[in-house]
């Protein structure tokens, strides 16, 4: 079972990491400066993770995999780590579809 882990950012901002049921981080947000964005982000995470067209596939410069997730209105809701090859990168696109509906919240910032 995933996890969605809120903390704080030494710039103050809130931020979400997904965490799957291994402990390695799958989605990583953006910084949002209330907790509230924040507990928003997570259920667009919820929300949008079940739609495989809501997953930008991407390669880096450097030749690296990674993905967007992305909210109904085009905003980027969470950016994945880099993978060294596609079939990666799609099973960590599979390990959000899997983990985000049914993740708990822990909330470090309290």
């Amino acid at each position: 079972m995933g996890t969605f882990v809120i903390k704080k950012r030494t710039n103050g901002e809130f931020q979400f990491d997904l965490k799957a049921g291994n402990g390695q981080i799958i989605l990583t947000s953006e910084g949002y400066n209330a907790k509230s964005g924040c507990e928003n982000g997570i259920e667009s995470v919820r929300k949008n993770a079940h739609d495989d067209a809501k997953f930008e596939r991407k390669t880096s410069s450097n030749g690296k995999f990674y993905f967007n997730l992305k909210a109904t209105n085009g905003q980027i809701i969470g950016k994945s780590e880099m993978y060294e090859s596609e079939a990666s990168r799609d099973n960590g696109i599979e390990s959000v579809k899997k983990n985000a509906p049914d993740a708990k919240v822990e909330d470090q910032t309290v």
